[in-house]
Formats: C-alpha cells, structure tokens, sequence
C-alpha cells in the first residue's frame, strides 16, 4: 500500500507538470479540445440521422445506442488522456536512445514509460462520454438501473480500459525490435474502431468470422459492448461478461510478460 502512494503522489506531481506545459500553449490545447468537442458532436449527429430511419439497429434502440458511443468516448477518452501519447513516444526513445536514462530510473520502468506524460486536451472526452451516457439513462424510459448493474457496470468499465491498455502496452513493445512500429500501431486504430461498434453487427452476415475473432480471440469488441449492455440491456450471454474479466486477467499478465521480455532484448543506442 505504501508502495501504491508512492506511485500515486508521482503521478500526481507528472500530471500537474503535463498540465502546466499545456497551459503554455492555450491557443493548441483549446484547438484539441474543440476538435474532440466536434467529433463527438459529428458522431452523434450520424448516428442521430439513422435512427430517425429506424427504431432499433441489431437489437439497440436509440439510447441504449448512445449510451453505447458515451461509454466508448469514456474508455477511448482514459486510454489517450493517460497511455496513448507515451506509448507512441516509445518507439523514439528507442530510437535515440533515451531510453537508457529511463531504465535507469529507481521506479517501475512499465510506470514510466506508459504514465509520465498526462494528455489533458483528452479529458473532456472522458466527461463527455460520461454525460453522454447520464443523458441517455435519463432520456431512456425503458432503462433501469440498481444498485447491482452499477457495481457490475463499474467492474466491467474498469476491465474494459485495463484490457485496452495490454493491447496497446503489447504493440508499443514492438518496438524494440522493430525500432519503427508505425504500421503495428496502426492496430491500434484497428481495434479502437472495432470498439465502436457492438459485436452484433457482423451477426448473420458473410462478415461473422470477424465477429467471432475478436470477440473470443482478440476481445476487443467486448470493451465496450459488455459494459454496456449490462447498464442499458439484458445481456443475453453471461459468457461474454466472464470472458472479459479472464481475458483481462490473461493479457495484463501477457503483456506485462512481453513488455519485460522487450526490455531484455534492448541494446543501449550506446552499444
């Protein structure tokens, strides 16, 4: 536990400096926050124009749907607020070899080199997803909430961001033998796309197998889809819900394994 503070208060002093240098740069971080602000907009418009055609699109009505793309830009929003950007510098600090100074660090390299840097112009999109789905709840007369979904909801949000971060912890590893891991991380939006999206919709069609491989291969489209049904939905197959929390467990250990392997395969820029 002692150990736990020790990481938090350090994070806390790295965010408070990610926070002042964007504060530097007023006019490029309120521009970011205006485009994440429009893209969500854009994104709820569309989606608001095809259900003026219809009721419901693979069994999802209109606010379960958007309680759906606000637990989306929730996830997406941590991912990027607290992962994204240092796992794309990885790949330079191999390069240059700055990562030497960082293993030399008397912390937990993991920590370092995905937590240092804090994107604060992603925040907003964890608020705003956030009220996404509190409008959608309030909005949707057929939704109702106890006390057990809230906890179930809570576990599984917590297991769908810890899953989106051994994905992306085990692309950025890459780098190390790949030095330039562009194309791998190109994954990434793979799989952030595939997560907007339910599973359902590669259900009864020649696209199944998708559905089915990164259901119970890849899970990625289980990050967003079990969250939330259990909040909006019935979940109709438990299995989906329990295979997330395994699939969690298997690839925080998986990609924690391989991030330390890739470590070991590293030669200093000096060498």
């Amino acid at each position: 536990m002692t150990r736990f503070f020790r990481y938090l208060k350090l994070w806390l002093v790295l965010a408070r400096f990610a926070l002042l240098h964007e504060m530097a740069f007023r006019s490029n971080f309120l521009l970011k926050v205006f485009v994440e602000v429009l893209w969500l907009t854009i994104l709820l418009l569309f989606y608001d124009v095809i259900y003026s055609k219809t009721d419901t699109i693979q069994g999802w009505d209109r606010h379960q749907y958007q309680f759906f793309v606000g637990c989306y830009f929730a996830v997406e929003g941590i991912i990027e607020t607290l992962f994204l950007e240092n796992c794309h510098d990885f790949s330079h600090q191999v390069r240059t070899g700055n990562l030497d100074t960082m293993l030399l660090q008397p912390i937990d390299e993991q920590f370092l080199i995905t937590m240092r840097r804090v994107d604060w112009s992603t925040v907003p999109n964890v608020l705003m997803g956030a009220g996404v789905m509190i409008f959608a709840v309030g909005n949707a007369s057929t939704i109702q909430i106890g006390t057990t979904q809230g906890v179930l909801f809570l576990v599984s949000f917590v297991c769908a961001v810890l899953l989106a971060y051994s994905f992306l912890l085990m692309l950025t590893s890459s780098a190390v033998w790949m030095v330039r891991n562009q194309s791998l991380m190109e994954l990434w939006w793979l799989f952030s796309s595939l997560m907007r999206y339910p599973r359902e919709i590669f259900q009864n069609s020649w696209a199944w197998p998708i559905g089915r491989i990164f259901t119970w291969v890849l899970p990625v489209m289980l990050t967003i889809s079990v969250p939330a049904e259990i909040m909006v939905r019935p979940l109709s197959r438990w299995e989906y819900a329990v295979w997330l929390v395994i699939a969690t467990v298997m690839m925080l250990t998986l990609s924690r394994r391989f991030f330390r392997r890739a470590l070991r395969r590293y030669r200093s820029a000096s060498s």
